[in-house]
């Protein structure tokens, strides 16, 4: 029988156990891609006793199909584009950039409603676990790659829950490690995965993340 994860939860509690290399080390910091990476990685920054973080990245969704994404951006002027649904629809570089600039507000909306004046924690010289609720295309995960890079991070471990076979190997090539608990074939959705896959919101973000952030003061 095919594994289905209960929620977000019950997936970051799982990853938890296959990152246990990484448990109670100073040089470890979990960062999540909101919304729906923020309960699975705070599950995995709890149990590995780490900080928690947040690396806001946007998908590009193509207009009239915005589940389709064409890209991703993320802040500091990274964009990443999937050449091969652009090419394929046809998609002009101005409704890219019309797209994009939508979407670059709502990345600084979020970024000031999850973090408010507290500044993104330090990952220089850091071991980053990425974690999101799963992959699709791979656009917002290699966004949020690209950014990291730019911080020099030692190194950049993906943990999913789940993820398409194809884009886990690809993956496996672009950072220092890759941890999914389920690559199906065919992938379809990421939410067929879940019970329940009910849509994270801003305060469950926030909330979570002042608890990690108290959780390691302490």
């Amino acid at each position: 029988m095919t594994m289905i994860f209960r929620d977000r939860t019950q997936a970051g509690q799982m990853l938890a156990r296959k990152l246990s290399a990484y448990a109670n080390r100073q040089d470890v910091i979990v960062v999540a891609l909101p919304r729906g990476g923020v309960p699975v990685a705070f599950e995995v920054a709890k149990a590995l006793n780490v900080p928690l973080d947040v690396c806001i990245v946007r998908k590009l969704g193509v207009p009239h199909h915005k589940e389709l994404a064409m890209g991703a951006i993320a802040a500091g002027g990274v964009r990443v584009l999937n050449y091969d649904v652009v090419s394929w629809l046809g998609i002009s570089s101005k409704t890219i950039d019309e797209v994009a600039a939508k979407e670059l507000r709502e990345l600084q909306r979020r970024d000031r409603v999850y973090r408010g004046e507290r500044p993104p924690l330090d990952v220089r010289n850091r071991t980053v676990i990425l974690i999101d609720d799963g992959i699709a295309t791979g656009s917002t995960m290699r966004a949020a790659i690209a950014i990291l890079r730019q911080q020099q991070p030692q190194s950049i471990v993906v943990a999913v829950p789940v993820a398409p076979l194809e884009t886990y190997r690809e993956l496996q090539a672009e950072v220092d490690g890759v941890v999914c608990l389920l690559t199906p074939e065919p992938m379809n959705a990421i939410g067929l995965w879940y019970e329940n896959f009910s849509q994270t919101t801003d305060e469950e973000v926030r909330e979570l993340l002042s608890k990690q952030l108290a959780a390691s003061i302490s």
